[in-house]
């Protein structure tokens, strides 16, 4: 596949399933997201209005806390495996040209594990709903980044201490 076609996306793609928790298991690099962070965990819940509230923590290099709240919505109707999230504050959302995108490109049946990149293969997250994932199972969704175009020569993995990060809050 090349870089210039889009990767494929999971097809029915149940929103409600997918909300909960999640712990990133290995990424590609990404200036908000610096190499020493550990326990990195992504809380998504949905809105009153339809959007879904992301909320993203880890612990920095020091240990200390890390928070960003932000919002995705459906980057298509009626197609919610390919979403836009900005983290920019309430007031600022409404700028054009600030949303990410945030592509899920396989998803486990039983949604306990999910491969999300960006369209343009520059940023890539393996998901877990535990904080950890055998090897079988990382190699098995790495294969597939690797058939939908993506680099993966620069991957992180990101430790998990077993100091939480994922409790949500409100």
């Amino acid at each position: 596949m090349t870089r210039d076609t889009p990767p494929d996306t999971v097809t029915g793609l149940e929103l409600d399933r997918y909300l909960g928790t999640w712990f990133e298991i290995a990424r590609l690099p990404m200036r908000h997201e610096p190499e020493d962070y550990t326990d990195i965990s992504a809380h998504y819940s949905l809105k009153a209005d339809g959007k879904v509230r992301v909320q993203n923590r880890a612990l920095d290099g020091n240990g200390e806390l890390q928070e960003s709240i932000g919002e995705a919505s459906l980057a298509t109707p009626g197609d919610a495996s390919r979403l836009e999230v900005t983290f920019l504050p309430e007031g600022l959302r409404w700028i054009p040209f600030t949303r990410g995108d945030y592509w899920i490109l396989r998803i486990e049946p039983d949604y306990s594990v999910a491969l999300v990149g960006s369209p343009d293969r520059d940023y890539l997250w393996l998901l877990a709903r535990q904080p950890a994932m055998g090897p079988a199972k990382r190699q098995d969704f790495l294969a597939t980044a690797r058939a939908q175009g993506y680099r993966l020569d620069a991957l992180i993995d990101t430790p998990h201490t077993g100091r939480p990060t994922a409790e949500p809050t409100t």
